[in-house]
């Protein structure tokens, strides 16, 4: 038997990796992936413009602009004149924010009085416009201290709230895309590899010769299963040492750990990607099938959105998900040296996903050879 699915396993290697399209398959998204997410998918703000409406003129107006064209926030700074161009900016996304000084500012700062200003928004970039419109406060938080240090040494004392960020202190967002790159990418592949590989024997007319050879559907499947685990691990080690030793992002973990969780990881997502393969006839509607299932598991995983954001049902349905439970994993090997409580409390979850995807998948083989 192991020599009948060792022999499966080298037919599903060399069917992977002679094809010169099976091979940019498999290679072209860690490279890209791995070039692109650390500096694409982000929700830092930087080098964005910010614009600025000036009707005061005046020495307080110009040293506070000053203070915000030095801000890292914002690599330039544009002078508008009229409520035209203020619309004119925001309507051409040429500017995230604009700032309005109105005519009083400097006086109104100069006598004391409260100095009102007005920030206006492109509500189609909501969140990059909220966290930069956070930078901007900090940055005029800071300039009322400056220039008015004998009213601040004046003023009853207040609480000072001193922020620490644990697992991530200085927010470095690659230390966030990195760790969940390694579950995007063993999806996809995994996925790819288990889906594909039937359809592709059923295009070919291959699969009726399997079925006639010695192999049962079991050793049909383990023997589908452990190449898209061999290369799903292949690729998941790339990304570890890429976000490693390219990227600096710590690993605090244990790697036995991390590649114990990735290989029933891959076994719960080749249960996934048997069963679409189950139905389809082709491998244009096994590629269909893995789209369908990736999006929803990756939007549902937390990886771009908090699951407490979520509604109550769905966060109940997302148990279901192995991404979500992978994620955590990855991030807390990663990042916090996850304890082994935390790690049995998502490591069980994919256990029981594998069992039943695995074990549906084996039923509906048997169902459609007899």
């Amino acid at each position: 038997m192991l020599f009948r699915i060792r022999t499966l396993i080298i037919k599903e290697l060399q069917a992977l990796f002679r094809d010169r399209q099976s091979r940019a398959i498999l290679i072209m998204p860690v490279i890209l992936q791995l070039s692109l997410f650390p500096f694409a998918a982000t929700l830092e703000v930087r080098n964005n413009t910010l614009a600025v409406f000036n009707e005061d003129n005046g020495r307080e107006a110009v040293e506070l602009i000053q203070r915000l064209a030095r801000a890292q926030a914002f690599t330039e700074l544009i002078n508008v004149h009229s409520e035209a161009d203020v619309r004119r900016v925001l309507d051409r996304q040429e500017a995230l924010i604009v700032l309005r000084l109105p005519p009083d500012f400097s006086r109104d700062r100069v006598a004391g009085r409260t100095a009102n200003l007005q920030a206006l928004m492109d509500g189609r970039r909501s969140n990059s416009g909220q966290i930069a419109l956070a930078y901007v406060q900090q940055i005029l938080n800071q300039y009322e201290a400056d220039s008015r240090p004998e009213a601040a040494a004046s003023a009853p004392a207040q609480p000072k709230l001193v922020v620490r960020h644990w697992f991530n202190p200085n927010l470095e967002y690659r230390w966030h895309i990195l760790p969940s790159l390694v579950a995007i990418i063993t999806t996809l592949s995994s996925l790819i590899v288990t889906a594909l590989s039937v359809a592709r024997e059923r295009e070919q007319g291959t699969f009726d010769q399997l079925l006639v050879s010695p192999l049962t559907p079991g050793m049909i499947m383990v023997g589908k299963t452990i190449p898209a685990m061999l290369v799903a691990l292949g690729q998941g080690t790339i990304i570890l040492l890429a976000a490693v030793f390219v990227y600096q992002v710590p690993l605090t973990g244990s790697l036995l750990m991390l590649y114990g969780s990735m290989v029933f990881y891959i076994l719960s997502l080749a249960g996934f990607g048997l069963l679409i393969s189950s139905v389809c006839a082709t491998q244009q509607q096994a590629f269909l099938g893995v789209f369908s299932f990736v999006m929803p598991a990756i939007l549902l995983s937390g990886f771009s959105a908090p699951l407490e954001n979520m509604p109550r049902w769905l966060q109940f349905l997302d148990w279901a998900n192995p991404l979500t439970h992978f994620v955590i994993i990855v991030k807390g090997v990663f990042l916090k040296n996850i304890g082994l409580a935390a790690w049995w409390a998502h490591l069980w979850p994919m256990l029981v996903i594998a069992t039943v995807t695995l074990g549906l998948a084996d039923w509906m083989f048997r169902k459609r050879l007899g």
